[in-house]
């Protein structure tokens, strides 16, 4: 197990990383998901042994390795670039841990062999990287972190540089290798649809803090509070605030969503109302979904999807609807509203319900 007791890290009076506390399994994997500058790579790094904690432990299978470097951790890393030796062979690539730890050649050929195998490397084991394709260069990457045999192998942001098709192809394989190990994966993403792709558990980071960690759909369905929601959200997360009064949410000029049965019992006061971009639909699609008029701003069409961008009374919205939809700037156009969909969150952001999402 690696654990992270209570681990904080200071830099030029910045806190890079805040009060973090998680526990990870050996044959885990665990996606660290935020923005840009939300600590990602600096919780890694603290992983790692690269970095220490400015207060807070780092333990591994109930030992204390906070003081413990790198060099001494069983740890591999794999970055956004293909950092491989350009002079050898993807077989001394991949073997070249093994040589480090001066294990007998029987070994290593039996081990790079299987890490060639897992990421479909075989046929390329006598050429030398630069002749790859990119998802080569990276499957060659991961395979020596895997020939490591390290406990924790951690991955930051690994596919960020690879073409579409390449990162679909990869995100497919790696649950399956990784599932093939007893190592503790951590897997860093500013993506929250990598993060459900992948599965395993989520850790959701903003500002250096982790706000939820749990089984990924667990947390992409029933996020604890507004931050959550919109870290897990991508288009972003939809929201209006609005005041229950009864069993309605007043939206105003005469149209009132229903308050679902979750959340009758909640006092009658404002919150925060959202619901992700799939669950707004221009057409009904069920006999409980609310039509409200809004008004289109820009409709980006991707081939199988679209993505409407709409003004509802001064609010921002985004419906993700599939195929190609046609709307023109400034039309007004009926969008609709599932209530069993909505989240609610009272006015310090923390869920009022534990609502199904998906």
């Amino acid at each position: 197990m690696l654990e992270l007791r209570s681990v904080s890290k200071t830099v030029g009076g910045v806190d890079h990383i805040r009060d973090v506390t998680l526990k990870l399994e050996h044959a885990s994997l665990n996606v660290l998901l935020g923005p840009t500058l939300s600590g990602k790579t600096s919780l890694m790094r603290l992983m790692a042994g690269l970095d220490q904690p400015s207060s807070g432990s780092v333990w591994f299978d109930g030992t204390d390795v906070t003081g413990v470097p790198v060099q001494r951790r069983n740890v591999a890393m794999v970055y956004q670039q293909f950092i491989n030796y350009p002079s050898m062979t993807v077989y001394e690539n991949i073997a070249s841990p093994l040589r480090v730890a001066r294990a007998d050649a029987a070994r290593i050929d039996r081990e790079v062999k299987h890490a060639a195998e897992l990421l479909r490397l075989t046929p390329y084991l006598e050429r030398t990287p630069l002749s790859l394709s990119g998802g080569q260069q990276q499957r060659t990457a991961i395979a020596r972190a895997i020939c490591k045999n390290a406990g924790v192998v951690l991955l930051d942001e690994p596919l960020a540089n690879l073409d579409y098709k390449l990162r679909e192809e990869l995100r497919e394989e790696l649950p399956k290798i990784f599932a093939a190990s007893g190592a503790i994966f951590v897997y860093a993403t500013t993506e929250p649809h990598e993060a459900l792709l992948l599965g395993g558990n989520t850790a959701t980071l903003s500002e250096g803090r982790i706000t939820q960690f749990g089984p990924t759909t667990e947390v992409f369905r029933r996020p604890n509070d507004l931050i959550t929601a919109r870290t897990f959200s991508d288009p972003p997360l939809n929201t209006i605030v609005l005041r229950k009064k009864g069993a309605s949410f007043l939206l105003g000029g005469g149209v009132n969503l229903p308050v679902p049965a979750e959340l009758a019992g909640i006092a009658d006061s404002s919150y925060t109302i959202g619901f992700q971009p799939h669950h707004l639909s221009p057409m009904r699609p069920n006999a409980s979904a609310v039509s409200v008029k809004a008004k289109v701003s820009v409709t980006e069409i991707t081939g199988s999807e679209s993505f409407v961008h709409l003004d509802f009374a001064g609010v921002r919205w985004v419906m993700l609807t599939p195929g190609v939809r046609v709307f023109e700037p400034d039309e007004v156009i009926d969008v609709f509203i599932d209530p069993r969909h909505m989240m609610a969150f009272d006015k310090t952001g923390s869920a009022v319900s534990q609502r199904l999402a998906a």
